[in-house]
């Protein structure tokens, strides 16, 4: 049981941990500067304060943090802040069906326990005495003392791996938005090229000419 707390408490303490980002609520000025230089090469120049929210908010990132905090509180919700719809279901279905496999294992360790106390305080009542009630009276049970600690320590181990699933799959719903909103932030637009040209030049000592090819990759 103590392991499974400090499983806990380490997955409290990193969810605090991502919550604690900062988050971007407004581009640095350097990006915002960026922006308005590289619209200036354009030809565009930008004298309206009201244009330049605009041109800020279209290139608003979208903060990590708040999409982190959005899968904590809602497995998913962090997903549909960060557009990946096609991911929810997944993630509704992985934490979902990990939460129903322990509800299943943890009612039959519960059945096997109750019929295993009430086995050894002497009661042959439980409904794994007669499983299909067809047994002859003073017949042996169907699962003796011994079958039913060993189904009762089986469920109980096989419950407490699907809980420690569900807990991952939590942390790993959350983390997955955290970094799908970290890599929206970098720039994916049409401007990113790589392109080889040639270039001539000349060497200022001997004064002969240099040939190659340059490499320019533009961001």
């Amino acid at each position: 049981m103590r392991n499974y707390l400090s499983l806990i408490s380490t997955l409290l303490l990193f969810i605090n941990f991502t919550f604690s980002q900062e988050e971007q609520d407004s581009i640095p000025k350097t990006e915002i500067d960026s922006v308005q230089a590289d619209l200036a090469e354009k030809g565009v120049v930008i004298k309206d304060s009201v244009a330049l929210k605009k041109v800020e908010r279209e290139f608003k990132p979208l903060a990590p943090s708040k999409a982190a905090f959005y899968s904590a509180i809602l497995p998913g919700m962090g997903q549909i802040y960060n557009k990946r719809y096609w991911k929810v279901p997944i993630v509704w279905g992985a934490i979902g069906g990990s939460a129903y496999m322990y509800a299943y294992n943890n009612d039959l360790y519960k059945s096997f326990r109750t019929a295993f106390k009430r086995r050894q305080a002497g009661f042959t009542d439980d409904e794994y005495y007669d499983i299909n009630g067809d047994n002859a009276e003073g017949a042996d049970p169907d699962l003796d003392t011994d079958d039913l600690e060993y189904q009762q320590e089986r469920y109980q181990n096989d419950r407490d791996l699907w809980l420690v699933a569900a807990i991952g799959l939590y942390a790993l719903n959350i983390v997955d938005a955290n970094v799908d909103a970290h890599l929206k932030q970098f720039n994916i637009d049409d401007d990113l090229s790589i392109d080889f040209e040639p270039y001539l030049d000349f060497n200022q000592v001997t004064n002969s000419p240099n040939y190659g090819m340059a490499l320019i990759i533009k961001f």
